[in-house]
Formats: C-alpha cells, structure tokens, sequence
C-alpha cells in the first residue's frame, strides 16, 4: 500500500476492507515488524508475508570502500519458514560483517541462503 505506512492495525484493517487474501511488511534492513505482521494477519484471516528491504552492497559486504557507500535495494520476501529463516541469517549476517553506514548483503551471502525467497527489485532504491 505505502512506504514507510506506520500503524500495523490501520495496514491490516484496510487490507481485510479490501479482501486482499495477504499482506506483506517488509522492514528496511531489519525484521523488527515480522511478529506484529505475523500475529496481526492470522488474528485478521489473511495470510502475513514477511520480508525486508535489504541494502546489498556494490561488491564485498565486509568492504568499507568511501565510493562504494551507497547500497543498492532488494525486496526479499519468505514463501515459508526455511525462507524466514534464511531472512533471519542474512539481517544478523548484514548487521555483523556487512554494516557501513548500513547493514549490507553481497551476491555471496545472498546466493547462500536463498532458499524459501523470493527476490523483487520493487524500490526506488533498487
């Protein structure tokens, strides 16, 4: 619906009002909303769909190059719970060994645990 839309209950509310059979939240850089979204969804009777927005780097993640500071955008969403978790590894992973200015992903990481994802480049940013 929006970016950076910030009432859960508003989003979930409007999303049953217009009998979309599933909602997705995904955070920039982080999980922080999937337990809300998840909850709220199945207290609604849509189906929750967990992603995040990641910031994948222009090369190594543990690079720390002033040119390449301006990570690129990657909507990644989980079709289940392998997916959830390997959403999981790769925010810890970009917070732990990728964080410059932000936490970033790289090719590597990300051709690591993609399983249970699907990939959009849906932003701006992207």
């Amino acid at each position: 619906m929006l970016d950076g839309f910030s009432r859960l209950d508003d989003m979930v509310n409007r999303a049953v009002e217009l009998d979309q059979p599933a909602i997705a939240l995904t955070d920039h850089g982080n999980l922080h909303g999937a337990i809300d979204i998840y909850q709220s969804g199945k207290k609604a009777g849509i189906k929750p769909i967990i992603g995040v927005e990641g910031y994948v780097a222009d090369g190594a993640r543990d690079e720390r190059n002033p040119q390449k500071r301006s990570p690129f955008h990657m909507t990644l969403l989980a079709q289940n719970r392998v997916g959830y978790q390997n959403l999981m590894k790769l925010v810890t992973a970009s917070h732990i060994e990728g964080f410059y200015y932000r936490p970033r992903m790289d090719r590597e990481i990300l051709e690591k645990y993609s399983e249970g994802l699907i990939v959009l480049s849906g932003c701006p940013s992207g």
